[in-house]
């Protein structure tokens, strides 16, 4: 079948991605946030960007499940997939701190690429290559995965809420955040989605779910090695116990 070749080809691609992007974020930062800058071309408010760049990976993946002969398992699947989705595209952009600041129009292209793709891949994958029954529920691989799932979700809600109520500076510069899993991490919010991922690659057991965990940590690890940096560069109080994403170890 046509889509069964298109599925190996973007899987393959969304590996290569993730090494591109890995490599790429350790000498560039992406500028978005505390690292915006100048020089991206043109830009919209963070959170029209984000909301933007993240309805494709709600949409897409919504497509194949109802186009598939749904059962107990899939709908199952597409809510742990929504319960992070919707609240990523729909109830975080109104919530962040830099939500008016500039977003480079060109990172919202690349984003919206690759959630088709990322959609694309395990929607196909998960609602119409496999077949789970319902004892699937009862495997070791969804039990843990849900498991990890929600505890990545719990830890990403909570470091976003911190940081959504973190009182700036009197000149309006950032502050130390404290509380959670900042205890222990520079970054809990990507250290959160990063465990979210790996528990969806587990309870789909999927190559698609590894390629989109691969893909999170290619993209999210580098990015916490810089905000640990702009932490200890910028603040000579900064916890020294603190590690950049995993706690007592990086």
């Amino acid at each position: 079948m046509e889509l069964d070749r298109l599925y190996h080809f973007a899987l393959l691609a969304q590996f290569a991605f993730a090494a591109i992007t890995f490599f790429s974020l350790l000498f560039i930062t992406a500028p978005y946030g505390r690292f915006g800058r100048l020089g991206w071309g043109p830009s919209v408010k963070a959170l029209y960007g984000w909301i933007i760049m993240e309805t494709p990976a709600v949409a897409m993946i919504f497509l194949w499940f109802i186009t598939s002969n749904y059962n107990l398992v899939s709908i199952v699947m597409i809510v742990i997939w929504q319960s992070h989705y919707l609240r990523r595209s729909y109830h975080y952009p109104f919530t962040m701190k830099g939500r008016n600041k500039p977003f480079p129009i060109m990172l919202v292209v690349f984003a919206i690429i690759f959630n088709c793709m990322n959609g694309f891949v395990n929607g196909y994958h998960v609602f119409h290559m496999r077949s789970f029954d319902v004892e699937w529920l009862r495997s070791w691989q969804f039990i843990g995965g849900v498991f990890l799932f929600y505890t990545g979700y719990t830890i990403n809600v909570q470091s976003d809420n911190i940081l959504s109520k973190l009182k700036r500076g009197g000149d309006g510069s950032y502050v130390i955040p404290f509380g959670g899993m900042f205890r222990y991490v520079s970054s809990p919010h990507y250290l959160g989605e990063i465990i979210e991922w790996i528990g969806w690659a587990l309870l789909t057991w999927s190559w698609a779910g590894l390629a989109f965990a691969v893909y999170t940590i290619a993209n999210l690890a580098p990015r916490a090695l810089s905000h640990h940096k702009w932490y200890r560069d910028n603040f000579p109080d900064y916890p020294s116990q603190r590690k950049a994403l995993v706690p007592f170890v990086w």
